[in-house]
């Protein structure tokens, strides 16, 4: 169902823009990335034509998970800055056109948290029933329901000044709260409703399924996991209309589309799903996959968008493949055990995995921003910074931003081994082969390109608002899309493979068209007399095309 274009709905066609404050830009040279070396950099940002912000945790954190462990939830670490500098940000990114969300992370808190240490401390404490306890470790807990399984073993962790197990499905550091607790809900409004105060315009909600799950928890909860997720929606309108939460909830697609609700719950959610058939269809060359993948994803509510993406902070997974599809994007782009994870993901960057390949990696971002969602970026991907496996775990793709050839990529001037995380090493892929500074004076890097490929998406509303249909092409390596919107059509067409093809195909309901007019200048063309449009391709080439009907006047 296509929609109405308003400022309510601003998600549906940002540019999603993910970044970790303390690996983004160092302003007084102790190593880690502040707000205030951010705020240095959002020009930037906004030059580039990024429309929202997403920031990873920057609350108070003993650092055990990259900030996902919080402390205090009304805090900003005093490693990035103090609230000042944070406000300040908020004004400036604000003043330069873009919207700020940041991680609400409240499925669990730091073992450290005040709250905690009081809940362990004192069976009568008022914060003890803000936790999950439990005197046994139930029946089931195993391997199998481990997020972590190279770290856990259990979902239950023994503490012994409590002398009760305490829930925890993420690590052992990181005990669960207890959302069946009122009081526990009452303080997620509070966090929520006091960084909305302080200007974000949202959320990215961390474990969504984690956070309303009620297993272990004893008792009745006086209101249904997914009714609460609605009051919570609610509150956060009421406190700014046009704010969004954008959910992380990697599961199947159906299970997926419960937590849209009626258009009265996640205004978004990451595309997991989509993303691992992209996966397969990049790895094989063709397009099949990801027309598989698209024509199981669920319809959402008229107000509701996918948040599409390539890399995330995460590893890439690839749970919901099978083992044999999983298998064949491992050989295909990270071989080595040492760029697995957890037997079911990467650990590398788009482009170490396509060997640098500039035409396939144009394509693969070109697909991306095209598919029906909005695109989000994380930080690096637009100069094509590369994974540093030497930093352990998840985290090797956290790596230091690379802004400039010079020391530390230009991130700090601290000594190299005080920084938080050591940059990228290597001629190719270090800060001396890929860095902003240099892509800027080359007219054809990948940045150039990026900027280029943001304004044209920032400039097709249809793929944000329209509804889309996938149009048959005889060769399997073709992926063609259109969109309809108010009258307006836009066709994009994507090469997978990595030979150049003749696409020939037949556009339904093209009476009146005239031509197709080429929105990235590389040559419009005419339509035969039933639609038909025959193009050739070049190995991973790309197309996106804005149709012209009779008489009509098209502003590029």
């Amino acid at each position: 169902m296509a929609i109405t274009r308003t400022s309510d709905t601003w998600w549906k066609n940002s540019v999603f823009y993910c970044l970790d404050v303390e690996t983004f830009q160092d302003s007084d040279g102790d190593g880690v990335g502040d707000f205030a070396g951010l705020i240095q950099r959002i020009d930037y940002l906004a030059g580039m034509g990024v429309t929202c912000l997403w920031l990873m945790p920057f609350y108070p954190t003993p650092n055990s998970d990259d900030g996902y462990d919080i402390t205090d939830y009304y805090g900003i670490d005093p490693r990035l800055g103090t609230l000042g500098d944070f406000v300040e940000f908020i004004r400036t990114a604000r003043d330069r056109g873009i919207r700020v969300i940041a991680d609400l992370v409240v499925n669990h808190t730091s073992k450290e948290h005040p709250w905690f240490q009081s809940a362990r401390s004192d069976p009568n404490s008022p914060y003890r029933d803000w936790y999950v306890w439990s005197d046994r470790i139930p029946p089931g807990d195993g391997k199998d329901g481990l997020v972590f399984p190279d770290k856990e073993d259990s979902n239950w962790e023994w503490d012994e000044q409590a002398g009760r197990y305490f829930l925890h499905r993420f690590y052992k550091h990181q005990p669960d709260l207890n959302i069946a607790n009122p009081a526990v809900r009452d303080e997620i409004r509070k966090i929520i409703g006091f960084w909305l105060q302080l200007g974000l315009a949202g959320f990215r909600v961390d474990a969504v399924p984690f956070l309303l799950e009620t297993i272990g928890i004893q008792g009745r909860m006086d209101i249904a996991p997914h009714d609460w997720l609605r009051e919570l929606r609610a509150f956060l309108g009421r406190r700014r209309g046009d704010a969004l939460l954008m959910g992380e909830v990697n599961l199947e697609p159906e299970e997926v589309r419960r937590f849209f609700g009626d258009g009265d719950e996640l205004h978004m959610c990451i595309n997991f799903n989509l993303n691992q058939s992209f996966a397969m269809a990049l790895a094989r060359g063709d397009a099949s996959a990801l027309i598989h993948g698209l024509k199981a994803l669920p319809s959402l509510p008229p107000d509701a968008q996918w948040g599409n993406f390539i890399r995330n902070h995460d590893e890439w997974s690839l749970d919901k493949l099978t083992e044999a599809e999983r298998q064949e994007v491992f050989r295909a782009f990270g071989p080595k055990p040492e760029m697995q994870l957890f037997g079911r993901g990467l650990r590398r960057r788009l482009p170490t995995m396509l060997d640098g390949d500039p035409a396939r990696i144009h394509m693969a971002y070109s697909l991306m921003f095209a598919l029906p969602g909005a695109p989000v970026l994380f930080y690096g991907e637009e100069i094509g910074m590369s994974e540093n496996l030497d930093i352990p775990g998840r985290l090797s793709v956290r790596s230091p931003m690379q802004w400039s050839d010079e020391i530390n990529g230009g991130f700090s001037t601290a000594k190299p081994g005080d920084l938080r995380r050591p940059v990228v090493s290597g001629k190719r892929w270090g800060p001396a082969g890929v860095n902003v500074a240099g892509q800027r004076r080359d007219d054809a890097s990948l940045l150039n390109w990026m900027e280029r490929l943001i304004r044209r998406r920032n400039e097709t509303p249809e793929i944000a608002f329209g509804t889309w249909s996938i149009v048959p092409v005889t060769d399997p390596a073709v992926f063609a899309l259109r969109y309809d919107w108010e009258g307006r059509t836009v066709l994009t067409i994507h090469n997978l493979g990595g030979k150049e093809c003749g696409a020939t195909f037949k556009v339904e309901n093209a009476l009146g068209w005239d031509s197709l007019i080429d929105l990235f200048g590389h040559g419009d063309f005419d339509l035969g007399k039933e639609g038909e449009v025959s193009i050739d391709l070049d190995r991973y080439g790309c197309r996106w095309f804005r149709v012209r009907r009779k008489g009509e006047t098209i502003l590029l």
